[in-house]
């Protein structure tokens, strides 16, 4: 079973090292800790008084691993969801904050459970999941990703600087798609020919 340090040492290597892209809403980006991450949590760690870029370039791996672990593990209660689910939710927590959770409630709705759609793991959010994983133990994590997948197809339909991080330049599967697909079993991914003709759409 691997343990959540595990799961922190892979997000921090599929995240990848320092980028500041300006299509990009999180800005200065290392490790996937933002700079914005870093000013709520007010790390500046070269002691200058304030948090910026530098700071950002500053970070190591054992950091970012350790803020991930404390902020969008423990924090949002991701440990309190079932072990099934726990790996993808982080890993999209730290991509998309409780985007992460509301993803994960509306489809705990689909599958008949009643939750709000607030991006808070409560009560109630924890019973509807160990539900769904009763209900569906072998399908609940692929079902995830599958839906974590939509939510990036989705937001780079409307917003098209972000089509990069869906869509190589060549055309196939950018990082955010090969990343959901990441945590969906393998006959789930969409094929390279299904994939371009969902994004056809886009130019």
């Amino acid at each position: 079973m691997q343990t959540v340090s595990d799961i922190a040492k892979q997000i921090v290597a599929r995240e990848g090292g320092f980028v500041n892209d300006p299509d990009d809403p999180g800005g200065a980006t290392k490790y996937g800790v933002t700079i914005h991450t870093m000013r709520r949590l007010g790390l500046g760690l070269d002691r200058d008084g304030d948090v910026d870029v530098g700071d950002v370039q500053r970070l190591t791996r054992a950091d970012a691993q350790a803020i991930f672990i404390e902020h969008y593990y423990h924090r949002p209660q991701i440990d309190a969801l079932p072990e099934t689910l726990q790996a993808s939710v982080f890993d999209m927590y730290v991509n998309a904050g409780a985007n992460a959770v509301k993803i994960l409630q509306r489809l705990l709705r689909d599958m008949g459970q009643v939750v709000a759609v607030d991006g808070v793991i409560g009560p109630q959010t924890m019973a509807a999941a160990r539900a769904a994983v009763d209900a569906a133990p072998d399908h609940i994590a692929d079902a995830y990703g599958i839906a974590r997948r939509n939510y990036y197809l989705a937001l780079a339909d409307r917003r098209p600087a972000s089509r990069k991080f869906a869509r190589t330049r060549s055309g196939g599967k950018g990082g955010w798609i090969k990343r959901a697909e990441e945590f969906i079993a393998p006959r789930y991914h969409l094929s390279n020919k299904a994939f371009r003709e969902r994004v056809a759409a886009w130019g």
